[in-house]
Order: structure tokens, then C-alpha cells, then sequence
């Protein structure tokens, strides 16, 4: 009797093993890689430091720039991006990695509510810069027209200066900011560049491999911390595109394995 229970428990336990076996994987969650991302964004007091340094910072070079720099007839900018430079868009990465839901999901939602608050540091910067005679011009590929009421509307709440059809430049065709910048140097000097993505600076680092958006860093290191100043954004942005090849609808198993190649060990 013992022999047999030994068999039939034997025989069970095989069953379970290849059952299980021939189950199939479960898909990666659309989002898992993305939770320590926003957590940091979220809790870490490094994350407010380094908002903080980087306005101080701007506070600073504004005025060593008007110091060095006789007032002319032509105005003086400031130029932002407005997601994840002025406004954090954190909880909305965070519904999205609850619900494993990718964008846009309730993206023009979480917009048009209004409610994203203000970066530490960045509405007292932009305030004094106003006071100081700048144009503040926000650059944002939030979409126009449908986006524009809600983000002026976070905007003028959280107590950002010039937020208004003037100063809120929205993408319409393309997503390259270079024609706006182009059209705020018709009339302005543009003294400061702020953002969290490289493409709020400049149009060469748009669409560039790994290697070649390090390269244009590199051949522009002069203008960072003088002319360029880049805010941490660990939770999306070129960077992750330049990782996927821009292959930005491949699958969700695709661009686990993009992003596990894309790592160094040793």
C-alpha cells in the first residue's frame, strides 16, 4: 500500500510539473519597469533638491547674464517645458503602471483636471525672472487645441507668471520645438533653456541613436549649466525611445528585451 501511495503521489507531483510547465509565461506588465522610476520621482527628497538647485541655479544666471549683457531693444526669454520641468506629471505615470494601461491612456484626462503641481523652486525662479524684465515662454508638445485650456488653467493655479495664449506655445503639427524657439527669437534673446528632455534644447538631439545623443552632449557640454539646464526625468522621454530604436509600438515583450540588451554589465 505504501508502494502505491509512493507511485500515485509521484505521479501527481510529474502531472503538476508538466502542467505547469506547458502553461505559458505571463506577458510583462506593461509597466513594472517603470515603478521604481516614479517612486523615486515621487518620494525621493533627492528629487526636490535637485529642482531646487536647478531654479536657484537659473536664478543665478539670469542675473550674471544681465549684469555682463547691456539691456538692448529686444526682450529677453526664459523658455520651459512644461511637463516634468514645471509641472509633475507623476501621478499620472502612476495610474498608468496601476491600471498597466500605456499612454496616452487618460492623458488629456489627467490635462485637462488641472491638477499637476508645481516642481519645487520653479514658480518662485519664473516669478522673478518676470520681475526682472524676462518673457517667460512655455513650450510644451501638450496638444493645441484641446489641451490648451487645462494647462493654462494648472498653470495660472500653481502661480506661474504669463500663462496665457502669448506665452503657451503648443504643438500643433510636429513635435519638434525648434519653430517655436525660432519664433521666440525673432523678438527675444533667448537667455535660458530649461527641460527635462534634450529636445527642449536643441532639435540635434532629436531622434539620435544612444550613442550619437551622448556624442551632441559632449560637442555641446559649453552650453550646459551656462545656457542649457536639463531636470531629471527617469520616468519616459527620448532617452527611453532612443533605447527602443523609436520603435515605439513594439510589443511590450519587445521592448523588455531592448531594454535589458541596452544594459551594461560585467
Amino acid at each position: 500500500m505504501k508502494t502505491a501511495l509512493q507511485r500515485l503521489g509521484f505521479l501527481a507531483a510529474a502531472a503538476l510539473v508538466l502542467g505547469l510547465a506547458g502553461t505559458p509565461a505571463a506577458p510583462p506588465s506593461l509597466n513594472e519597469h517603470a515603478v521604481m522610476s516614479v517612486l523615486w520621482y515621487q518620494t525621493s527628497a533627492e528629487m526636490r533638491a535637485i529642482s531646487h538647485q536647478t531654479f536657484q541655479f537659473a536664478r543665478l544666471l539670469i542675473d550674471e547674464y544681465d549684469a555682463k549683457n547691456p539691456k538692448s531693444s529686444r526682450g529677453r526669454a526664459v523658455v520651459v517645458d512644461v511637463d516634468e520641468t514645471v509641472l509633475d506629471n507623476s501621478p499620472h505615470s502612476a495610474k498608468m503602471i496601476l491600471e498597466d494601461k500605456a499612454f496616452p491612456f487618460a492623458w488629456t484626462e489627467w490635462v485637462n483636471r488641472a491638477e499637476a503641481e508645481a516642481l519645487p523652486g520653479s514658480v518662485e525662479f519664473l516669478n522673478y525672472a518676470v520681475s526682472k524684465g524676462y518673457d517667460v515662454f512655455y513650450v510644451t508638445n501638450r496638444q493645441a487645441p484641446e489641451e490648451y485650456a487645462g494647462t493654462a488653467r494648472n498653470l495660472q493655479l500653481r502661480g506661474f507668471p504669463q500663462a496665457d495664449s502669448v506665452h503657451i506655445l503648443l504643438k500643433t503639427t510636429e513635435s519638434s520645438k525648434k519653430a517655436r524657439r525660432d519664433r521666440i527669437r525673432k523678438t527675444h534673446d533667448i537667455v535660458l533653456l530649461i527641460g527635462d528632455n534634450l529636445n527642449d534644447h536643441a532639435s540635434v538631439f532629436e531622434k539620435k541613436s544612444i550613442q550619437k545623443r551622448m556624442e551632441e552632449v559632449d560637442r555641446l557640454r559649453a552650453e550646459f549649466g551656462t545656457r542649457y539646464l536639463v531636470l531629471p526625468n527617469p520616468m519616459y522621454g527620448e532617452w527611453e525611445g532612443a533605447v527602443y530604436g523609436y520603435q515605439w509600438g513594439a510589443s511590450a515583450e519587445e521592448k523588455d528585451r531592448m531594454r535589458k540588451e541596452a544594459l551594461k554589465s560585467f
